[in-house]
């Protein structure tokens, strides 16, 4: 009988298998479904900023390596290779949007968000935003969707900017996006 060896997930480690089987665009985790070996000491602050054993990650394409293989199964994360599966710590959401492109207007109007480690997502029935609020200050933290079940906050100045483009229709306020309208708030509470 053969005994297995307990590996200690590492950085490194998952690095390693990740470039070994990346290709050209994002490889196929959600075809991926390896054993889970433990959580790793990495976490994804809510500014976006991926962090290992408490130092942020200076090389951001080290951080598009492992955003590259990020899965989010029954409500936690995950960095996943063909052989191994490891747990993170996620503060909000996986990816950050720093910034859009908005292209035409009223509902012919296309949103085009960029997240920091480089991903993109045109707003629409795919890809939708949303908006939650605190609810004991009423803070708005706005999302978009990008990929398979993980979203990027939306920072405050496109934030910002998108409150720019808003118009009221069926007693909301918020933006259209590929023939979608995607809601902010309620009109009532934004002429309160």
């Amino acid at each position: 009988m053969s005994e297995q060896k307990s590996v200690t997930p590492s950085a490194d480690g998952i690095a390693a298998s990740v470039r070994a089987v990346a290709k050209r665009g994002l490889p196929p985790v959600h075809l991926w479904n390896p054993p889970f070996c433990g959580d790793l000491d990495m976490r994804i602050a809510r500014d976006g900023t991926w962090f290992y054993l408490g130092t942020p990650i200076g090389r951001p394409q080290l951080v598009r390596l492992f955003s590259s293989v990020l899965k989010k199964e029954d409500g936690k994360y995950f960095l996943v290779t063909p052989v191994e599966k490891v747990g993170i710590t996620v503060e909000d959401a996986p990816f950050v949007a720093v910034d859009f492109e908005a292209t035409g207007s009223g509902a012919d109007q296309v949103l085009d968000f960029v997240t920091k480690t480089e991903d993109s997502a045109t707003a629409g029935s795919d890809h939708p935003i949303r908006v939650e609020r605190d609810p004991e200050t009423g803070e708005p933290s706005p999302y978009v969707h990008i990929r398979a079940d993980l979203e990027a906050l939306i920072d405050r100045k496109s934030f910002y900017r998108l409150v720019e483009l808003g118009v009221h229709s069926n007693g909301w306020f918020g933006v259209w996006s590929s023939g979608q309208f995607f809601p902010i708030i309620p009109s009532e509470e934004l002429n309160a």
